[in-house]
């Protein structure tokens, strides 16, 4: 497995991040431990989650995926530094008047509940989910200051953020000499591309940003398992469905066929590839809801594309300016 740096931190992280939104969701409990372990036997240090997983599914109150991933560092006897935790808070996880937001009160209240389920002391990436409209910047980031100076947090980064939103938070931890955020978490792959590119990826260049795309292979749209004109069963079928246009399916045919010249690559690898082949992008989170899925997705660990072979991928899903 290869490492890279995470932005301008001293922390080494895989090339893939195991995402875990489906733990508890499309995974059991039981099917999540052996995902875990098997990414971590195969090199996967890296692991991204949220105080709100899985709240969407009945019955689940959320913070069940912090609580599998702080089970299963409990019953290991690997040390605690020899994985990269990353957790977001933002979102609604209780029933009272201040259980969401980026509030000095919530996030305060929030990052010890998360501490709990995941059975540590310290968090190494504490991400705001996305920006809270009703709190200042100022009040958030002197939270996530107040953290960082006390141990519990290492580093802090920005999820679905917008580009003007971004730079203001920059700005700030500049001016009043506060932690600011290393990373951004942004929604990009092949077929979702006009977003981050549009204006995030200068401001990450720029400020020298770790970049951690999620949805990397759109839904599973990227995965190979989509064809045009049948069917699949999925929980995800939905948002993956947005993508079935007569460009898109050109360029999956462009993708397997790009996995074939490579020697045998399948249509998700070729995928994360062209991620990994970008100088600006971290680690891609992936979310494999089976064995057989991790496996197909650390295939992509290594493997590059050439500059013809991005090109042609670049034209085939380029966005125009509306």
């Amino acid at each position: 497995m290869d490492y890279r740096f995470l932005g301008r931190t001293g922390l080494k992280v895989s090339e893939l991040c195991l995402g875990t939104m489906q733990f508890g969701w499309t995974a059991s409990e039981e099917l999540s431990y052996r995902i875990l372990n098997a990414a971590f036997d195969a090199g996967i240090n890296f692991i991204d989650t949220a105080d709100v997983y899985s709240r969407w599914v009945e019955g689940n109150a959320g913070g069940v995926a912090e609580t599998i991933i702080g089970n299963w560092m409990k019953s290991n006897t690997f040390s605690r530094h020899q994985v990269v935790i990353a957790t977001k808070v933002r979102s609604r996880v209780g029933d009272g008047p201040n259980d969401e937001g980026l509030s000095r009160v919530h996030i305060v209240e929030a990052v010890e509940a998360s501490l709990r389920r995941l059975n540590t002391d310290y968090i190494d990436l504490y991400q705001a989910h996305w920006p809270d409209e009703h709190t200042p910047i100022e009040e958030t980031l002197r939270a996530f200051d107040d953290l960082v100076h006390q141990g519990k947090v290492r580093y802090i980064g920005a999820s679905n953020y917008p580009a003007w939103r971004l730079t203001e938070a920059l700005w700030t931890s500049e001016h009043y000499n506060l932690t600011r955020y290393e990373t951004l978490q942004p929604h990009y792959n092949l077929v979702h591309r006009a977003e981050f590119e549009r204006e995030l990826a200068d401001v990450s260049r720029k400020y020298s940003l770790g970049v951690l795309p999620y949805s990397p292979l759109a839904a599973g749209f990227l995965s190979g398992k989509y064809r045009k004109g049948e069917v699949v069963e999925s929980a995800r079928a939905g948002r993956a469905n947005r993508y079935a246009t007569e460009r898109n399916w050109a360029l999956l045919a462009q993708l397997e066929q790009t996995g074939i010249d490579k020697g045998g690559n399948s249509i998700s690898q070729v995928a994360l590839a062209w991620l990994l082949s970008d100088p600006l992008i971290t680690s891609p989170i992936i979310g494999p809801r089976s064995l057989e899925q991790l496996k197909d997705n650390l295939g992509a660990v290594g493997l590059r594309l050439t500059q013809v072979e991005k090109k042609l991928l670049d034209e085939l899903s380029r966005w125009e300016e509306t």
